[in-house]
């Protein structure tokens, strides 16, 4: 599996900095020509491989980190999009419904890709709070939210997200759960900068047995963490 990222501002090298953790090879493309990229790349981890955004996205999965209003020229640098599987990390916030045609903004880049299989994920978190890593202080494993209408896609990202370290978490439909994740106009979905971690069993009994405070808006338990996702539906 050839993985690719496009986009290398804040939130395309938090993502960059999961893959080098895991030493997972990813090509990385943006503005500038690899020679350019060359030295980050370096400084991340010698799992990332600068190229040309025409042949990153000659990559079995492309995770799109640019801006959201780049999504045009994106679409252009491949021959098609067909069967490729594009994880949607950008945000629309400020982009008016009527240019979306009233679309949530990753249905909006499906059309622009024709063929390909998008999934919404890695775009809830601010970029420091994602650069923070996989695993939180208290040691649980920072959520990752996915959404999909494609559920084999969904579950093939939420497995990507699970091998860097992290705990998905799939919403479902983009037009359903998934808006919740997504931004329309100048209105935020209500899961965005939502920082939730999910703690396995053993570890959740060694922090109450400590008496952490089980309230804490970054940490909570899976049971806390499925009652937040059913009060925001």
């Amino acid at each position: 599996m050839r993985y690719a990222i496009i986009g290398l501002g804040k939130i395309g090298t938090a993502i960059a900095q999961a893959f080098a953790i895991q030493d997972i090879e990813v090509a990385l493309a943006g503005r500038r020509p690899p020679e350019a990229l060359a030295a980050l790349a370096a400084q991340i981890g010698p799992s990332l491989v600068p190229q040309r955004v025409e042949d990153a996205v000659k990559a079995d999965v492309v995770i799109l980190a640019m801006p959201f209003a780049a999504r045009g020229d994106i679409a252009r640098a491949a021959a098609s999009w067909q069967g490729k599987l594009v994880i949607d990390a950008t945000n629309a916030l400020g982009v008016p419904p009527e240019e979306l045609e009233g679309l949530p903004s990753t249905a909006a880049i499906a059309k622009a890709l024709p063929g390909a299989k998008l999934v919404k994920a890695f775009n809830h978190l601010p970029a420091a709070t994602l650069a923070h890593g996989a695993t939180t202080q208290q040691g649980g494993r920072r959520v990752i939210f996915v959404s999909s209408d494609d559920d084999a896609a969904s579950a093939a990202v939420a497995a990507l997200a699970d091998r860097l370290g992290f705990a998905p978490v799939e919403l479902g439909k983009i037009a359903e759960g998934g808006l919740l994740i997504q931004a329309r106009g100048h209105t935020w979905g209500r899961l965005i900068f939502q920082d939730l971690a999910r703690f396995d069993p053993l570890t959740w009994t060694g922090i109450r047995g400590r008496q952490q405070d089980s309230a804490d808006k970054d940490e909570v338990s899976p049971d806390e963490l499925t009652g937040i996702l059913n009060s925001s539906r």
